[in-house]
């Protein structure tokens, strides 16, 4: 039988959580690293018992730890970021040599293919590459020398690199999303990068309609249909079926369309699960509410999934990494809140149930699919 294996960081650090195909008991293995943020941790679809994880500390610093057996114990890794060949110095976008602070890895991406190669994504945004299980790192220069650098500025959370996909399709091609720079596309491996923001429109910036400068919150893709792209931006769900050449706003008859996760069912590429989020002033579920909602339409037609989830009082967000899917028949869909609960539902949103609770707030959450 088929295993689920669920990884959860928080502030005060990183939770795994085992359970079979049935999904109703789980194994509560933590807290690791407490008292740590945890701001990412995955795991490698070329080995399932390779695990990375983000360990972040204003005191300490910034750690990569890695596993490999599952979470059941961890290493810390080598954490030297190489900028442009020399350890630890970094010129300002503009080239110039203000000082570039590094504070922490947001985002780590594993390859699909190779568990010793994995990415970063940093604050301040910038793109890096291990080819050697996390040893050693090398900044992916290319994207910070396109040449829109000096135009990008931090959202409300800082200038974070914060979504990478990995095109399964094409080796070459990887997606990434800068708060608050906007979408890019590199076609060559990442050596150059191309803005792919046609199609958004942001208010609260000089020109609504700019080549960067958006506030991009997530974007996720379906395996089998990496040209087709779907994105939770700082308002608005969009849609792109040109792999980010052009989008369309597909945010229907939402209650909100402002919010930070999304992703897409196992199955069905054009069911996709959002959770509304009051305002950008306001970060908590409307009405005091806990819905996810889904489309199965890719877009536009949207249903709140409720059955399960606290429909009074709650007053929680849903963070841009804190919401995953699995590969079951039945496609099981996860997320955690800043409450520090994490519900699931095994069959593809229609209930749902707490699989923890009382956990320090969720930062993200991760599923690997067990054989």
């Amino acid at each position: 039988m088929s295993k689920v294996r669920v990884l959860v960081g928080t502030h005060k650090g990183a939770f795994v959580l085992n359970s079979d195909g049935k999904r109703d008991k789980w194994e509560v293995s933590g807290p690791h690293f407490a008292g740590w943020d945890i701001y990412h941790l995955k795991g490698s679809p070329a080995d399932p018992n390779r695990l990375y994880a983000s360990q972040s500390s204003g005191w300490f610093g910034q750690v990569i730890q890695r596993s490999d057996d599952g979470g059941a114990t961890w290493n810390p890794v080598g954490n030297q970021f190489t900028y442009d060949g020399v350890p630890g110095t970094h010129q300002w976008y503009d080239g110039t040599p203000h000082p570039w602070e590094f504070k922490r890895v947001w985002h780590l991406e594993p390859s699909l293919n190779d568990p010793d190669t994995v990415f970063a994504g940093v604050e301040d945004a910038a793109l890096f590459k291990s080819t050697d299980g996390g040893a050693t790192w090398i900044e992916l220069s290319g994207l910070r020398g396109h040449g829109s650098g000096p135009g990008w500025m931090p959202g409300a959370g800082g200038m974070c690199l914060h979504t990478i996909l990995l095109d399964p399709s094409d080796p070459q091609r990887i997606f990434i999303a800068i708060s608050a720079a906007g979408a890019f596309r590199s076609d060559d491996g990442g050596q150059t990068w191309k803005p792919i923001n046609r199609g958004l429109r942001s208010l609260h910036i000089p020109d609504p309609v700019a080549e960067v400068g958006h506030c991009v919150h997530h974007i996720a893709m379906h395996p089998q249909r990496p040209g087709v792209l779907f994105m939770q931006k700082h308002w608005d769900v969009m849609r792109s079926d040109d792999a980010g050449d052009s989008w369309q706003e597909v945010s229907g008859n939402l209650p909100t369309d402002f919010g930070f996760a999304i992703d897409v069912h196992a199955h069905e590429p054009e069911t996709i699960y959002v959770v509304p989020i009051k305002s950008d002033s306001e970060h908590y579920v409307p009405d005091g509410k806990l819905r996810v909602y889904r489309s199965r339409s890719g877009g536009h037609e949207w249903e709140p999934l409720t059955n399960g989830l606290p429909q009074s009082d709650c007053y929680v967000n849903v963070l841009r990494d804190a919401m995953a899917v699995d590969s079951l028949d039945s496609c099981g869909v996860y997320f955690g809140t800043t409450g520090g609960q994490v519900y699931a539902s095994s069959n593809a949103g229609d209930s749902w149930a707490p699989i923890v609770r009382d956990l320090p707030a969720v930062l993200s959450v991760e599923v690997q699919t067990l054989a």
